[in-house]
């Protein structure tokens, strides 16, 4: 089979061919133009897996919450204008004659990890991808749990700071405005600008910076937080990281270390590992809706 894989981001739509066992063929990126929206968008997509030849399916990953059955967005993503209500299955199926299967971005990365990371055994286990914001995806027994309407693991809008940062979302103290990788980010270009990336602000930290280091373990208390919670409520055997920030191992080994000093012991046997998938997870996760 060739399947294509779509992953829409704020700032890139990755492409690419994959087969059924997640083998690429190709992979290719383009632009999201934000400011013209989601017809603009949905129609470079068309132009570009045009290109790509005979096709046997197309999978696509993307922000917002979404009805899979339907193939529509029920809201979408605040950063890209018009895709609230567009009935995105309907439009690439009438255009390729192909099936069509839409999934939330996070979910997705989480069944890409299942089915095509370097890990066995993933059936009960929790994703958490730090970026802009923070969303999640909660897989048990091998499957998504979608929750009553299919919108569940908006981890990034627990509260944990009661009355605290505004979101975009509207509430206050969310757990994105404190430990998201834009947060952290944020807050070191007071102290420099230079520190325009997570993987820079680590560097720094694994140098030794003063300045750096008691703003990193501040964020990394954060982040700690919220995954302490999940892990009471879930009981996870693993918990998997996403973003780019998580694949720095220092990272990942101090939020392992923080959280089993913080939970309860007999919780202790929750592994905590970063996603082995990279800017593909996106792109597996949408090809595994059709393996």
């Amino acid at each position: 089979m060739r399947i294509i894989g779509i992953d829409i981001g704020g700032t890139l739509i990755k492409l690419g061919i994959f087969n059924e066992l997640g083998e690429v063929e190709e992979t290719t990126t383009l632009k999201t133009d934000k400011i013209r929206g989601a017809q603009t968008i949905i129609t470079d997509i068309i132009d570009q897996v045009t290109l790509f030849g005979k096709i046997d399916a197309i999978g696509i990953s993307m922000p917002g919450q979404l009805d899979t059955e339907k193939g529509t967005v029920i809201q979408g993503p605040v950063n890209i204008p018009n895709f609230t209500g567009l009935e995105i299955r309907n439009i690439l199926t009438e255009q390729f004659n192909v099936p069509v299967a839409i999934i939330n971005d996070v979910d997705a990365a989480a069944l890409g990890e299942k089915y095509f990371g370097k890990r066995d055994h993933l059936t009960d286990f929790l994703f958490v991808a730090y970026g802009t914001g923070i969303g999640g995806a909660i897989v048990q027994n091998g499957k998504i749990h979608k929750g009553h309407n299919g919108f569940s693991g908006e981890f990034g809008h627990m509260i944990t700071h009661v009355g605290g940062r505004t979101c975009n979302c509207g509430q206050s103290g969310c757990y994105e405005r404190y430990a998201s990788t834009n947060v952290l980010v944020r807050e070191a270009q007071r102290i420099s600008k230079q520190y325009d990336t997570g993987e820079a602000i680590v560097e720094a930290y694994e140098q030794g910076s003063n300045m750096i280091q008691g703003l990193v373990d501040t964020w990394l208390e954060e982040v700690v937080a919220g995954l302490v919670s999940l892990i009471h409520i879930f009981n996870p055997s693993m918990i998997v990281l996403g973003g780019g920030i998580m694949e720095q191992k220092r990272v990942v080994s101090e939020v392992s270390r923080r959280i089993h000093s913080q939970i309860f012991p007999s919780f202790r046997d929750v592994t905590v590992i970063h996603s082995t998938l990279g800017n593909k997870a996106g792109m597996l996760g949408a090809v595994s809706l059709h393996v």
